[in-house]
């Protein structure tokens, strides 16, 4: 085997261990014909395991808390959808039992999922992995996840399952590796909110054997086989000057001669507010709704529960600027009251913005609970809208939030290509733009952002992307308004330069990663910025554009 392996760095930090593999074993129980009279039995059992499976999900996600909650509780939600069960039910009438009718609905619905473009594509791992769980209980045996180990280890597989890695274990798991994923799928996410050195899309991962060492770095996407005593202590060397680096930074995001870069946090709820003050964020640059909406995806929480919620956060943060985004449902986050279910491809259908303008009273619930949590708080509230395509779309939702005597700033979503074209048409009814990165580049590249195979697709370092990036921050400028980042690209600290660079105002990204961003522009001038900027678009690929950039910011 190689002594090197190259993945995609998803979370920042160095990693040494021996490699542990996640069991992956597919349950398939045994055919077996059962009578009439045992179907009803076999349906209950069914009906238990399902609501027993969903049950764990949910509280995994309570105890996670987080971008991990709305995650299990989207997972959660899948293993009670009702055709599904329909499917399951109608299997046992015919003659299965409930494992087998379990097993065999859900190869079918997988089946659907995998043809039913980009997103839902995506979600096929976290239905094997609802699927394994169900079969796993209606057999009386272990659920295939995470090793016992009372040794720390650097975990291996395939892909990682939403509920496996929401409660992963830091003071074991020193670090992970998949084959699969990329910088914005599931275990990716999560690994950061955890602080766990990552690296996806790596291939060969899975034939590393059982005890091998590794040294696993985050930030490049290196994997080193059985590494030497000096390739440990250079590794080790530089994960200390990095962590030297981030106590050394404090204060706001600015470059090394005071330009500045106001630095937010991503949050998926109250729960993610505390890691964001302790890592210093200047304010939330996406707050992330869609989780009070999974609570019970046949209706949507009342204005006084939203109120609440929204409210908890912006107090968190007086004086400092929060951005919301109204729900973005559709696609890969479906919900029963909302999105159509027979879209043949929903990646591309009523999602977003289109969802909420087909139901202009949840957008409207919406915008007044925000405007009754923001009344008296001295905070400055920002709210936008996913999916914009063009100046008709930001028209419609300014005009909503004026309809609901909304006092903030309203801005768009930019995830569509058309809408970093037309930049400065669509500024004539907003006030700032955010760059969605994560489905700006699906959208750019017809590459689906949870697929491994095309992952170098997904990279944010792609010149075509980071055009798009500088066409919209140019139309801000001209216009007199802003433009931040607020996908996982504004993360890596070397692409925040050449955000930076590119003309982008303010930098969001989980918590986790804002010392690196911090520490990192506080190396570099603004100038320096802007030329590594000019060497990454002038590049031909992703990796090209990387390596342009580090070469300008490293002085070689």
């Amino acid at each position: 085997m190689d002594t090197k392996l190259q993945g995609v760095g998803v979370s920042h930090g160095v990693a040494i261990g021996e490699v542990r593999h996640m069991g992956t074993a597919v349950l398939e129980p045994p055919t077996r014909r059962i009578a009439a009279e045992e179907a009803p039995r076999e349906r209950q059992r069914a009906q238990r395991a399902v609501d027993a499976v969903a049950a764990d999900l949910m509280a995994r996600g309570h105890l996670a808390g987080g971008e991990a909650q709305a995650v299990l509780e989207a997972q959660a939600l899948m293993a009670q959808d009702p055709e599904l069960m329909a499917d399951v039910e109608r299997r046992i009438t015919v003659g299965s039992t409930a494992e087998r009718a379990v097993y065999d609905a859900f190869a079918a619905y997988r089946a659907v999922l995998a043809g039913a473009g980009e997103y839902f594509a995506g979600r096929v791992a976290d239905l094997d992995d609802v699927r394994n769980r169900v079969v796993a209980r209606l057999l009386g045996v272990p659920v295939p996840g995470v090793p016992d180990s009372d040794r720390p280890y650097v975990l291996i597989a395939r892909d990682l399952a939403p509920a496996d890695t929401a409660l992963l274990d830091p003071s074991l798991v020193l670090g992970f590796v998949t084959e699969e994923g990329g910088p914005t799928s599931h275990s990716a996410i999560l690994a950061r909110a955890l602080g766990v050195p990552a690296v996806a899309a790596v291939p060969g991962a899975g034939a590393l054997a059982e005890g091998l060492f590794v040294a696993v770095d985050g930030s490049t996407g290196e994997v080193v086989v059985n590494p030497d005593e000096a390739e440990r202590a250079a590794l080790s060397q530089a994960a200390a000057e990095r962590k030297a680096a981030l106590e050394g930074a404090r204060g706001p995001g600015a470059t090394s001669d005071g330009h500045k870069v106001p630095l937010l946090a991503n949050v998926g709820g109250p729960g993610d507010v505390r890691a964001a003050v302790e890592a210093g964020a200047e304010g939330v640059g996406l707050f992330r709704t869609e989780f009070l909406f999974l609570d019970d995806g046949s209706r949507p929480p009342s204005e006084d529960r939203q109120a609440e919620v929204y409210r908890q956060v912006l107090e968190a943060f007086p004086e400092g600027r929060v951005v919301v985004r109204v729900l973005d449902a559709g696609a890969d986050k479906p919900l029963g009251f909302l999105t159509p279910a027979d879209e043949p491809n929903p990646a591309l259908g009523v999602r977003g913005l289109r969802t909420l303008l087909d139901h202009p009273d949840v957008l409207h619930t919406q915008l007044t609970a925000l405007a009754r949590a923001a009344e008296g708080l001295p905070v400055y509230l920002e709210v936008m809208a996913p999916m914009v395509a063009d100046r008709a779309d930001a028209r419609a939702f300014a005009d909503a939030c004026r309809s609901a005597g909304l006092r903030a700033k309203f801005g768009a979503m930019v995830e569509i290509p058309a809408a970093a074209l037309r930049a400065r048409s669509v500024l004539q009814e907003v006030e700032f733009l955010s760059l969605g990165t994560n489905d700006l580049a699906q959208y750019t590249f017809a590459a689906d952002r949870q697929l491994g195979a095309v992952a170098r697709h997904q990279d944010p370092w792609q010149p075509a992307l980071l055009d798009l990036v500088a066409f919209s921050a140019e139309a801000a400028k001209a216009e007199g308004k802003s433009c931040g980042v607020c996908g996982e690209a504004a993360s890596d600290p070397l692409l925040a330069c050449v955000l930076t660079g590119l003309g982008v105002t303010s930098l969001s990204m989980g918590a986790s990663a804002l010392p690196y961003v911090r520490a990192t522009l506080a190396k570099h001038t603004l100038a320096q910025c802007e030329r590594a900027a000019a060497a990454a678009r002038a590049a031909e690929s992703g990796e090209d554009a990387r390596r342009a950039a580090q070469a300008v910011l490293s002085g070689e």
